[in-house]
């Protein structure tokens, strides 16, 4: 019998050594954008347990939550009944009490009222750790990605709104995305359900027109009837999503529509006031705004961020908003934030489409000395020591092996630097460098060696 061929569950991935290279590119550049902004990074376990975790994200989000089962005889506590009438929710709760995290704003709530104690508010922090979800895999969604979350909890004030868009504007101005920044207020949505008399469905409706670039405007209108929504409301609907022009016009038609809700025009106030900041701000990446922008999550109530690379065909690269009570599921009340999450494996994505990785996050290795046998190591070992205490990635080819299998080796991981060190160079007291990008190559002494791998490596 033939050994099953190995290979990982759907919607997850292995990475090369060049593959991680480039995500690591990704991370640095997000992480030095949040440092600068003097946000703090934290960290949350990989599991949650259920209760901390279901009844967050919506009925949706639920269903997508991966569940641990229980360690030992989980199955004892299962009735007969139960598994007759096969109560999944039920049996679920008896057989699995946590999960893996869907997202890191909950587990971060958890961790702000847990620790609270510990906390100076406003809390500004930072975390770069993987998510699971359940969904169905296809290009740029996965089962397991990671998210790079900042958020400021403690704080009502639009000024960080506009803060995290500027985090926005940097990250993708250093890695070089054209990016479009699309702005909503969950008030506003709230205002137009209002207007159109469905106050009541307010989720369902959310819920469906945050599908819109997926599904279209007739399977989304198809679900909110499903839902409960009439016919009525739908048709009233439909102008106010497909509300054209630009800022100046848009605004004042939609002030026009919410002028009998309070909650609607508080909501087109604040985007009014963030947007007028960014202009004054002069960023390079453009905003607008954008009523079909929901994002479905049950608990955000303010301020609503999508951020979509212009030109490709991708997804989300970005997006968050304001949460009012999030911590109050976990006891502690009338604690405001707001947060953004970058999605590392779609921007990958668009990088790779776009061709702008640098060339320099491709090897681990700036040099590789050639290994000729015993006598020419005893002799290189001391110079590749200095290479490396000079903060210069060096390595030694560990076997003396034919040269061209040694360069092809260096040429497959992309090492722009070879040092070669024969009898001649050692009876002359230098070393041979060759620039593999250039075919060039120069003999040197130690010092001259190291002055010049030096400025080569900045």
């Amino acid at each position: 019998m033939s050994a099953q061929k190995p290979s990982v569950p759907k919607g997850t991935r292995d990475f090369s050594p060049i593959e991680m290279a480039r995500r690591n590119y990704i991370f640095d550049t997000i992480r030095d954008v949040f440092c600068r902004y003097g946000y703090q990074p934290i960290e949350t376990p990989a599991m949650e347990n259920l209760s901390t975790l279901l009844g967050k994200y919506g009925d949706e989000g639920d269903r997508l939550l991966f569940k641990i089962l229980n360690s030992g005889k989980y199955l004892d506590k299962i009735d007969g009944k139960a598994l007759a009438e096969k109560d999944q929710t039920g049996i679920t709760r008896l057989i699995s009490d946590k999960g893996l995290r869907f997202d890191l704003t909950v587990p971060f709530a958890r961790y702000v009222v847990q620790h609270r104690n510990d906390i100076s508010f406003p809390f500004k922090r930072y975390q770069i750790q993987p998510v699971w979800r359940a969904d169905r895999p296809q290009k740029g969604r996965y089962r397991e990605f990671f998210q790079c979350d900042v958020d400021v909890i403690g704080s009502d004030s639009l000024l960080n709104e506009v803060e995290l868009i500027q985090i926005i504007d940097d990250v993708f101005t250093k890695l070089e995305i054209n990016a479009v920044v699309k702005l909503n207020n969950r008030k506003i949505l709230a205002g137009i359900a209002e207007v159109i008399g469905e106050a009541e469905n307010f989720g369902h409706i959310t819920v469906a027109i945050d599908k819109l670039d997926k599904i279209g405007i007739e399977k989304v209108n198809e679900e909110m009837l499903a839902k409960g929504v009439s016919r009525d409301a739908i048709d009233k609907l439909q102008p106010i999503l497909t509300l054209e022009g630009k800022l100046k016009e848009k605004f004042p038609k939609l002030l026009e529509i919410l002028k009998d809700s309070p909650t609607g025009l508080e909501g087109c106030k604040e985007t009014m006031t963030v947007m007028r900041h960014l202009k004054d701000l002069g960023i390079n990446a453009k905003f607008e705004l954008d009523l079909t922008l929901a994002r479905g999550l049950d608990y955000y109530t303010g301020a609503i961020i999508e951020v979509k690379a212009t030109n490709m065909a991708m997804g989300s690269i970005c997006g968050g908003g304001r949460y009012d009570d999030l911590t109050g599921v976990f006891g502690l009340e009338g604690i405001s934030g707001v947060g953004i999450s970058f999605g590392a494996d779609r921007i990958y994505d668009v990088l790779l489409e776009q061709d702008r990785f640098p060339d320099a996050y491709h090897a681990s290795s700036k040099v590789m000395f050639v290994n000729f046998g015993d006598e020419e190591v005893k002799y290189c070992l001391p110079v590749i020591n200095r290479l490396r205490k000079a903060g210069i990635n060096t390595e030694l080819y560990p076997d003396a092996a034919k040269m061209k299998k040694q360069l092809v080796w260096a040429n497959n991981k992309g090492i722009p630097f070879i040092v070669m060190a024969g009898t001649e160079e050692i009876k002359n007291k230098k070393f041979m460098l060759k620039d593999m990008n250039k075919g060039e190559q120069e003999q040197l002494t130690e010092e001259e060696l190291i002055k010049k791998l030096k400025r080569l490596s900045q």
